[in-house]
């Protein structure tokens, strides 16, 4: 069985962060430990408080898993501050992960911000080198490389810009582009892939990129190459988002055990 760790931020409601990478991690049989980064109150609505995690804690949390337990990839979400940026890029030099999947968290899907604005520098110059994959939607991209992106061009350019800054690998999400398809495009550096996506009509899509990360670290650390990976991990989330849960008031999550709870009815 392979061994998984998350680096990032607890959500209280159960649908993103920390919780729905556990979730992602379980549904593709590989076993999941976390470090907590910050504590939200959140539900389906939105964020209303962080507490965030000193960078002395993260840091013993992550060396009390790697001095135990054989990690084979570590997938790194929410981190909020400067230093904890610093504190797990340090971390990650000295304990050497083989696969690092970053999701560049900034905002939340209400509009709550989850990246303070001087994090984000730290975020380009010590997380994204550390990167086996980072996994942007398209404003986190604009955040990272400077410039807007409104067209499939434009989101080519930004992987080019982010693999300029130190990641081995990008997924740059189309979702947030305008019109029927949600493409996503992959580039390593030599070679640049799109990967068609469907746009399903639902209001409940909280943690999906918290999921597609965590699932596509789960693949690339069964061995599966990156491509194929990245094409699973998309299929997964799809069906997830078919099956969201109608859960409380807002945007519900989605349903991580789709085919696990269909087998036990």
């Amino acid at each position: 069985m392979k061994h998984l760790l998350t680096i990032a931020g607890s959500d209280s409601s159960g649908g993103a962060g920390i919780q729905a990478d556990l979730k992602a991690f379980a549904a593709h049989g590989v076993f999941g430990m976390s470090v907590i980064t910050a504590v939200t109150a959140q539900n389906t609505c939105g964020v209303t408080a962080v507490q965030d995690i000193t960078p002395e804690i993260i840091t013993a949390q992550i060396d009390a898993v790697f001095s135990d337990i054989r990690v084979d990839a570590v997938k790194i979400g929410m981190v909020s501050r400067q230093e904890s940026i610093h504190a797990i890029a340090e971390a990650l030099k000295k304990w050497k992960p083989p696969i690092v999947v970053v999701d560049p968290v900034m905002i939340s899907k209400s509009g709550y911000p989850l990246l303070q604005p001087e994090a984000c520098d730290a975020l380009i110059k010590e997380l994204l080198p550390c990167a086996t994959l980072l996994t942007p939607n398209l404003p986190e991209a604009e955040s990272i490389c400077g410039f807007s992106i409104c067209t499939e061009e434009d989101m080519e350019k930004a992987a080019a810009c982010i693999i300029g800054l130190g990641a081995k690998a990008v997924l740059v999400k189309g979702g947030h582009l305008e019109g029927e398809r949600a493409d996503d495009y992959l580039y390593d550096g030599k070679n640049g892939t799109w990967l068609p996506g469907e746009r399903i009509q639902t209001e409940h899509t909280h943690g999906t990129g918290c999921t597609l990360s965590s699932a596509l670290a789960s693949n690339l650390a069964k061995g599966m190459d990156l491509t194929e990976a990245v094409t699973a991990a998309k299929a997964y989330v799809t069906t997830g988002i078919r099956h969201g849960i109608a859960l409380g008031h807002g945007h519900g999550p989605v349903h991580h055990f789709v085919e696990m709870w269909k087998n036990a009815e």
